[in-house]
């Protein structure tokens, strides 16, 4: 729901703040706020109501005004800390309450001079002081919320500035005691780091950063032991090569992963550039379908030739598939003829297209409307055939590999001092990581959504990587095969590796169950972290604030229970207003509280806390 979309509710449509909002937490806050406002200004076509009825108003509208109160009272308290955002904040405050305040006055019994009708009092008669508040509350309270998350933005930007300079140091120490103390400070920045991204990961509306974002913080994860057990062999073994190479192709990534989650947190691109995944067949397919099917609904929707061009693209990405050399003879005839089919449909499709055409008509023949059917069919058989293939192929991989037999005898051949042998393992290793890199490729295509495929990205990267990591370090141990670091920082890579394997094993299971229906949580949906402490006087304001504002809402839910059923509307209307209070007032502390976290309670991270990023 961009700030745009949020006028509809309130008329006229005119309203546009020019803030895309990007979280859920911005957007849940609003919902019931435009759901709200449309109730309240609709209302003034039922004027008529009871005494009570108008009391129950009234006290609707101080609770919003008190709840904006307080809502803008957070809102001056970020603007304070935060000079940049200082008259931005202000404004939109300001606006804010004189509109919480417009709202009290127009639903203040007190206040109404309309004549009775029937004995009763009209409410709303001012029609256009009710939409002229409701649209600046909805505006300003958008601001202020979208405001509010820019400093989310600033405390991952900062906590990320941190994590590279300290990265930086860690690159150039010279000795273990250095090392060490500079390691315990980056632990805990990590950590930070890995709370604030989280709860940003969490938030964000859009899918596929999302997705993007759990893969780099992945990387972090993984990486974060990585650079302990690299660094210090470095250290150890100061000359060796392989060591050096097997450290800066960490120090590497993580800097190349933390890069990836600025990218999404500030929706930067570098040098101008607009990333586009590459398309999979899964998309192609669902793109030529829907055209198909369009034309029953319109013969000129598009050119004939288009249907073809379409399809051939599609056929031609099959040549994955089809050129693999692990792909089986009989699987590459069952694509093949797929495709054979998937063209003489498209070609009848056409030749009925074209005859419909030339006889002027306006709507598809029965004949065309079955080559529509026919063209549908064949090219979902053809995603059915490929999906087969990809996943019968990741899954024999996976039982293929489940014993991880390569990084049992680079180990043991390490330890030995046998560089021949390692570099004969390594080279099965590579085969391997061959094999699994165009498995994802071939998962990728038939994945179903674009956060999947981005995660099967991901996983073809990690394979690509990781292997000649895994390498350096086999090498390094067969060197010093004495090196208790040099074993303990082969061990870390190897575990890397079995990582993906399971992660893959994962992202199989997510891609059957979108190809069958049934769209389960994916991956990149991890459990939120909260890092905020707050002190007891905090917590005691906090608290208070809460339960005046529960407390009015208790006083609406009672009135429900008295009240004529014809008149509960607007009665169920002002719960949900006083509720939509309440989450702009949590949303709105939840931003302050983020001003004050603590980290003093993370102690000096040992192996355990700095191998495990929490999600």
């Amino acid at each position: 729901m961009s700030a745009g979309m949020a006028s509809s509710p309130c008329g006229s449509g005119n309203f546009d703040s020019g803030l895309e909002i990007k979280t859920r937490s911005v957007e849940q806050t609003l919902v019931p706020l435009v759901s709200q406002i449309t109730t309240l200004i609709n209302h003034k076509d039922k004027p008529n109501k009871s005494e009570r009825t108008q009391q129950a108003i009234q006290r609707v509208g101080q609770a919003v005004s008190v709840a904006v109160g307080r809502f803008v009272g957070v809102g001056e308290a970020i603007a304070v800390e935060n000079e940049e955002l200082k008259e931005e904040m202000g404004m939109a405050c300001f606006e804010a309450r004189r509109a919480g305040d417009a709202i009290a006055k127009l639903t203040d019994v007190g206040m109404l001079v309309a004549p009775l009708v029937d004995g009763r009092k009209t409410v709303f008669s001012n029609k256009t002081g009710m939409v002229k508040a409701a649209r600046m509350l909805l505006s300003s309270v958008t601001k202020v919320l979208v405001l509010a998350d820019r400093i989310v933005i600033k405390q991952i930007i900062t906590s990320r500035n941190k994590v590279l300079v300290t990265l930086e140091q860690l690159e150039r120490v010279s000795t273990f005691q250095e090392f060490v103390q500079i390691f315990s400070q980056f632990g805990n920045q990590m950590v930070e780091f890995a709370h604030l991204t989280g709860d940003r990961q969490n938030d964000l509306k859009d899918e596929n950063k999302k997705a993007r974002m759990a893969a780099a913080r992945a990387v972090l994860e993984k990486c974060t032991m990585m650079l302990l057990t690299a660094s210090k062999t470095c250290l150890r073994h100061p000359d060796c090569e392989s060591a050096r190479i097997n450290k800066d192709a960490v120090f590497h990534r993580m800097r190349f992963a933390l890069e990836q989650v600025m990218e999404i947190v500030t929706d930067a691109r570098p040098c101008g550039e607009t990333k586009v995944l590459p398309l999979s067949i899964y998309t192609g397919i669902k793109d030529f379908k829907s055209n198909v099917e369009g034309l029953h609904e319109g013969l000129y929707s598009l050119p004939q030739q288009a249907l073809s061009d379409q399809l051939e693209a599609v056929v031609e990405r099959t040549e994955d598939f089809t050129d693999s050399a692990y792909t089986s003879h009989e699987h590459r005839e069952g694509i093949l003829q797929l495709c054979q089919l998937a063209r003489q449909d498209t070609d009848q499709l056409i030749a009925a297209w074209r005859e419909a055409l030339s006889l002027n008509a306006k709507e598809a023949s029965e004949e065309m409307e079955l080559s529509i059917l026919k063209t549908c069919q064949s090219v979902h058989e053809l995603r059915r055939e490929l999906h087969k293939v990809a996943v019968v192929r990741a899954a024999d991989l996976l039982k293929l590999h489940a014993e991880h037999l390569p990084l049992r005898a680079l180990k043991a051949s390490g330890g030995e001092g046998n560089l021949e042998a390692v570099a004969e393992y390594a080279r099965t290793l590579a085969e391997q990581k061959e094999q699994l890199m165009e498995t994802c490729r071939l998962l990728c295509h038939v994945s179903g959504t674009e956060p999947l495929e981005i995660t099967c990205m991901h996983a073809e990267e990690t394979f690509h990587v990781t292997v000649p990591q895994i390498i350096s370090a086999a090498q390094t141990l067969a060197l010093h095969p004495s090196s208790k670091i040099a074993k303990e920082n082969l061990d870390v890579f190897c575990e890397a590796w079995e990582s993906q394997l399971c992660d893959m094993g994962v992202l199989l299971r997510e891609i059957n169950d979108v190809f069958e229906g049934r769209r389960g949580k994916h991956s990149a949906n991890l459990k939120m972290v909260k890092a905020v402490k707050l002190d007891t006087e905090e917590q005691s304001t906090i608290a208070k604030l809460g339960l005046e504002l529960r407390l009015l809402t208790s006083d609406v839910d009672t009135e429900v229970e008295k009240w004529e059923d014809q008149e509960q509307d607007i009665v169920r209307q002002g719960q949900s207003m006083s509720s939509m209070a309440y989450s702009m007032y949590l949303f709105t502390r939840h931003q302050l509280c983020l001003h004050q976290v603590d980290t003093s309670c993370l102690s000096s991270p040992g192996r355990h806390q700095l191998s495990v990023l929490t999600r």
